[in-house]
C-alpha cells in the first residue's frame, strides 16, 4: 500500500511536469530525489505509464534474508552479556566467539532499529591530519589517560607509548598516577625491548616541561628529570599544543577505552595488577593484530642501546652530601652507607640519591651503585656480582710470577710489593737484561753504575759494599723497578742522612 501511495503520488507530480505547470527540478524537489533520477522516472513514465512507477520488487523475498532466530540471539547476546560493547567490538565477538557469519552495515542497521544502538554524532571541524613518520622507530608518541577502567575501583592511569609509523601499542601499564616515574618505565621497557628511538610526542604536563611565564610558551630547557634523561639519550623531545595535535594517541584511546574495560570486565579481573598482566600478555598482541597498518618503509629506525646504565639514568636523582656518621639525609631518611673494598669512608662527598620507577632508593657515586634501600629507609642485600671467566683464576698480591722459582720480597715491606708479582714482558726482561750488562763493564772499568752512582768502581767496592740489611739476594735476578726500590729504602733502618735513591745495589 505505502509503494502504491508513493507512485500514486509520483504520477501526479511526472503529470504536472508533463502539463508543464512545474519545472522537472521543482518535480524532483517535491518528491525528494534528485534530476537525474526524475528523468530516468520520466523516461519510464513514457515507456510504460503507471507501471513503470512502481517498485517491480514488491511481494517477492529477498535473496539472502536473515534468519529470525540469528536476529534474535543477536539482540539477546547484545542486550545481556556485551551491552557496553560497541557494534565493532561487538560484531567480532559474534564473527570469532560466536561463529555468527553476518555484516557489520547489516549488523549496526539492525541494532539501531532494535534501539540497542546509538547512531553516532555528527563529525566535527575538519583538521587534516600529520602524515606518519616512514620508519618504525622515528617517532613515539606517550601519554596517559585517566578512566574507570575495572567497576568498582579507583579510577587510575594507564599509560600507552605507540609507535608513529605503524600505530604498535610499544608499552602499557596502569598506574595510580601519570608522573616522571610512570615515564621512567615506559621509556625502559621499550629501551630494553625495542631498542633507542628518535623522537618523543608528549604533553605539556609539569613532568616533561615547565612554563616560566604564564601566558608563555613551556620550555624543555629546565633541568627538569625526563628532560635530563632524553637529552642523555639523544632522544629529541616534542611537545603537543592542543588535544588536536595528539589526535592520533587520542583516538587510540578512544578505542581502548571502548574495548579494555569490557574485556577485564568478560575475564573477571577484579585488580590492577591482573589488569596489568592481563595488558601484557593478551591485550597489547590483539591490539596491534587489528589496528596496526604497514609503515612506508619495511625497516627499523630503532638503535640497539649498549653501554648505558639505564638503572641509574631512568630514575629521579637527588644531589647529596654525606654527613660525618657515613650518613645521607633524604626525605627525613637517614640512609647508612655500607662499607666497602673501594674506599674507607665517603664522609663529605657529594653523592645522587635515587627514585627507581618500581619504588626503592640507591645511593650513587661517580656512576657507581653503593647501597639500595627500601622505602623506609632500610638497606636491602647487594645484588650479586658476576662470576669470573672460566679458566682464568685471580693472582694474589704479593706471591711470585708462575715463571719465576722464588719470591723476592723485602721483610720488612708490606704484603702488597713483590717483584715476581709485576707481570712484566718479555721487552722489561730484555732492556733490564742489558742494563746489567752495561753494569758490569762499568764496574770493570772503575766507573759508576746505576746502583752505584758514586761508587770508584771495580771489584773491591763490591766486596766492601754488603746489601742493604732485609733484603733477600738470591742469584742474579733483574733490578726491581724504581718505586720497589723507594719502598725498599723507606724500610731500611739507615739514618735518614745517609739514604740515597739510588744507593742499592743488586748483584
Amino acid at each position: 500500500m505505502q509503494q502504491e501511495v508513493k507512485a500514486m503520488t509520483r504520477k501526479e507530480v511526472i503529470v504536472r511536469a508533463i502539463a508543464k505547470e512545474i519545472t522537472w527540478i521543482q518535480a524532483a524537489w517535491i518528491c525528494g530525489i534528485t534530476d537525474r533520477h526524475m528523468r530516468r522516472l520520466k523516461e519510464r513514465y513514457q515507456a510504460w505509464g503507471y507501471d513503470g512507477l512502481v517498485d517491480q520488487r514488491g511481494g517477492r523475498p529477498r535473496r539472502k534474508r536473515i534468519a529470525l532466530e540469528t536476529i534474535a540471539t543477536l539482540c539477546e547476546l547484545k542486550r545481556e552479556r556485551y551491552a557496553d560493547f560497541s557494534v565493532q567490538h561487538f560484531w567480532e565477538k559474534a564473527r570469532e566467539e560466536h561463529h555468527i557469519d553476518i555484516g557489520y552495515t547489516w549488523l549496526k542497521l539492525t541494532l539501531q532499529a532494535a534501539g540497542l544502538a546509538e547512531k553516532s554524532a555528527g563529525r566535527g571541524q575538519y583538521r587534516r591530519r600529520r602524515e606518519r613518520r616512514p620508519l618504525r622507530g622515528i617517532l613515539v608518541h606517550l601519554d596517559a589517560s585517566t578512566h574507570a577502567w575495572i567497576e568498582g575501583e579507583a579510577m587510575q592511569d594507564l599509560v600507552v607509548a605507540l609507535d608513529d609509523a605503524d600505530g604498535r601499542m610499544l608499552a602499557a601499564q596502569f598506574v595510580p598516577q601519570e608522573g616522571t616515574a610512570s615515564t621512567f618505565a615506559a621509556l625502559k621497557h621499550i629501551l630494553q625491548a625495542h631498542g633507542r628511538f628518535a623522537e618523543l610526542y608528549t604533553d605539556r604536563g609539569s613532568h616533561f616541561c615547565y612554563t616560566p611565564t604564564a601566558g608563555q610558551a613551556p620550555r624543555t630547557d629546565h633541568d627538569g628529570q625526563v628532560s635530563r634523561a632524553l637529552k642523555v639519550l639523544g632522544i629529541r623531545q616534542i611537545l603537543a599544543w592542543s588535544p588536536e595535535a595528539r589526535g592520533r594517541s587520542e583516538r587510540a584511546f578512544q578505542t581502548i577505552q571502548g574495548r579494555l574495560p569490557q574485556e577485564l570486565r568478560v575475564e573477571g579481573i577484579r585488580s590492577y595488577e591482573r589488569a596489568n598482566e592481563y595488558v601484557a600478555t593478551r591485550f597489547m598482541a590483539d591490539f596491534n593484530r587489528r589496528f596496526t597498518v604497514e609503515p612506508a618503509q619495511p625497516a627499523s629506525a630503532f638503535v640497539p642501546l649498549v653501554g648505558v646504565d639505564l638503572e641509574l639514568l631512568l630514575s629521579t636523582q637527588h644531589r647529596r652530601a654525606v654527613n660525618n656518621d657515613s650518613t645521607v639525609a633524604f626525605e627525613g631518611l637517614s640512609l647508612q652507607l655500607p662499607r666497602t673494598a673501594e674506599r674507607a669512608h665517603y664522609v663529605r662527598c657529594e653523592v645522587t640519591v635515587h627514585e627507581f620507577p618500581e619504588g626503592t632508593l640507591g645511593i650513587s657515586y661517580q656512576g657507581r651503585l653503593l647501597a639500595r634501600y627500601r622505602r623506609d629507609g632500610q638497606l636491602l642485600p647487594p645484588v650479586a656480582s658476576r662470576r669470573p671467566r672460566a679458566g682464568r683464576k685471580p693472582q694474589a698480591n704479593g706471591t711470585a710470577h708462575p715463571s719465576e722459582r722464588a719470591p723476592r720480597v723485602a721483610p720488612a715491606a708490606s704484603g702488597d710489593v713483590g717483584f715476581g708479582a709485576r707481570r712484566r714482558g718479555a721487552r722489561q726482561q730484555e732492556k733490564n737484561a742489558r742494563r746489567r750488562r752495561g753494569d758490569r763493564k762499568r764496574r770493570a772499568r772503575g766507573r759508576p753504575t746505576r746502583s752505584s752512582p758514586h761508587a770508584g768502581g771495580g771489584r773491591d767496592h763490591e766486596e766492601r759494599s754488603p746489601p742493604r740489611r732485609g733484603l733477600i739476594l738470591t742469584g742474579p735476578h733483574p733490578a726491581p723497578p724504581r718505586s720497589v726500590r723507594q719502598l725498599v729504602e723507606n724500610c731500611s733502618p739507615r739514618p735518614k742522612g745517609q739514604r740515597s735513591k739510588r744507593d742499592l745495589t743488586f748483584n
